[in-house]
């Protein structure tokens, strides 16, 4: 007998999104399960911040290419979330999954023009890829949930995994036609989502309506999986859910050894202006001149040539390195040559007090000292537990360029980037969150006893 199929079904996640797929979907291929991830076609203004997309042309076919830079790495950050979109080959310049990374070399500015395109790999960690074409921003999702339900119940999955709401409408919907059970994957507070184009009085009462929608979805669902904890209350289901959190895993990466000298600040991910991209340029400016900042990924919210712009005003254009998208292999090589990793948060944004980054557990690996929000309290409560890093307030650069001058001392950095890097791949590390999954899924579709760990289904494009 074959295993069973575990469909991954995503509605902007790309390709090879490190939380879908390199830890997810990577975990259930190890225990035995067949696993594809069905996703939309990589397009320049969703391939790295899905939930902000912008009108623009639809992608024209299933092996889209992406080639835009500077591009983020939102695969590391599953407020894709989830940060830096790091554990993909999409925007190296080279095709296939088994590509080598290379680091390129510091630029202050990447023409788009100058990054060649890449092809989305047939499968990544395992997981076979298989990519649809549907139409650009939020009306295309909504208008396009009735096809991807179809894409889903053709399939033949036993499981349907689906990891943004409409994906959770779409899979709800194929599972009446096909009999597949549902886990709906939560990775962000939704209810707060509209609170930013709603007036302020208006805000409790779109909260409550997205708190009911997610609710009714639980109740139809097999099982709810939550990144983060502060998400499961929202769904009314305890006796169905189970965290899974983004913890890190275990990566081939040299952890920085702390010496004295100039600073080197990095920030992975998606970046502008809710992040704390002014705030750093700010901070950097109250730091020593050979103090540098290096920034791997891409603005998300359009701040990009205003930031390039006010780094000008401040004289610091000449200590900013821009290394764009790189994979996650890569990215952790270059923040290892680092010597503080920063997450800047700004407040006001439910989703940041809730935020738990892939970017956090990589400058963790990559044994950097953390400065981080105060107010975030996952980030906070990971930070005070494993001692690697510094809290402050992320919305005063004066605060930040205290810490930065704090960190100076290489002592203090090498024992905090131990200590970080220790939790990592102890306490924070992928491995429990992964037989977590695994058990769930023993229950939800069980692996016939004569099952070994097969090869990914074949994928193909979806029309």
């Amino acid at each position: 007998m074959t295993a069973p199929l575990v469909c991954m079904l995503s509605a902007a996640h790309p390709p090879a999104d490190v939380r879908v797929v390199a830890k997810e979907g990577a975990a259930l291929v190890s225990a035995g399960w067949r696993v594809m991830h069905l996703c939309p076609a990589p397009a320049r203004q969703d391939a790295s911040a899905p939930l902000q997309e912008t009108a623009g042309p639809a992608a024209t076919n299933g092996r889209a290419s992406i080639g835009s830079a500077p591009v983020g790495n939102a695969l590391l950050d599953s407020e894709s979330p989830n940060g830096v979109a790091a554990g993909s080959t999409l925007a190296t310049g080279v095709t296939g999954a088994s590509a080598t990374p290379t680091h390129p070399a510091p630029t202050s500015h990447v023409p788009a023009s100058h990054v060649p395109a890449s092809h989305v790999p047939a499968s990544h960690a395992g997981v076979a890829i298989q990519t649809y074409r549907r139409a650009p921003g939020w009306r295309g999702r909504l208008l396009g949930i009735p096809a991807l339900a179809r894409r889903a119940a053709a399939t033949g999955a036993a499981v349907l995994h689906a990891s943004e709401p409409d994906a959770w409408i779409a899979a709800i919907l194929a599972a009446r036609r096909s009999g597949a059970r549902v886990v709906l994957d939560v990775h962000e507070h939704y209810p707060s989502r509209l609170d930013h184009r709603l007036p302020r009085v208006l805000r409790p009462l779109g909260r409550a309506g997205l708190r009911l929608a997610c609710r009714l979805s639980a109740r139809a669902a097999d099982a709810v999986v939550v990144a983060k904890d502060g998400l499961d209350a929202d769904f009314a289901a305890p006796a169905r859910t189970i965290p899974v959190r983004n913890y890190a895993t275990p990566a081939a990466v040299t952890p920085r050894r702390h010496a004295p000298g100039p600073l080197t600040l990095v920030h992975l991910g998606a970046l502008g202006r809710s992040r704390g991209a002014w705030e750093m340029l700010e901070a950097l400016a109250l730091c020593p001149p050979e103090t540098r900042l290096r920034l791997i990924g891409r603005f998300t919210d359009g701040s990009g040539e205003a930031f390039s712009a006010r780094a000008a005003e401040l004289g610091l254009a000449g200590r900013i390195d821009q290394l764009g998208w790189m994979p996650h292999e890569a990215a952790l090589q270059a923040a290892a040559s680092a010597d503080v990793g920063l997450v800047l948060f700004q407040p006001g944004v439910e989703n940041h007090r809730l935020a738990l980054p892939h970017k956090l557990f990589d400058c963790m690996l990559a044994g950097l000292p953390i400065i981080a929000p105060a107010f975030a309290e996952e980030v906070a409560s990971v930070v005070r537990d494993a001692a690697c890093g510094l809290l402050v307030p992320t919305e005063d650069p004066a605060a930040i360029a205290a810490a930065i001058h704090r960190l100076r001392d290489p002592a203090m950095r090498a024992g905090m980037g131990a200590n970080g890097r220790d939790a990592a791949l102890g306490r924070f590390g992928w491995g429990a969150e992964a037989a977590r999954l695994v058990g769930l899924y023993r229950r939800l579709a069980p692996l016939p006893a004569t099952v070994a760990a097969p090869p990914a289904p074949a994928p193909q494009e979806a029309a």
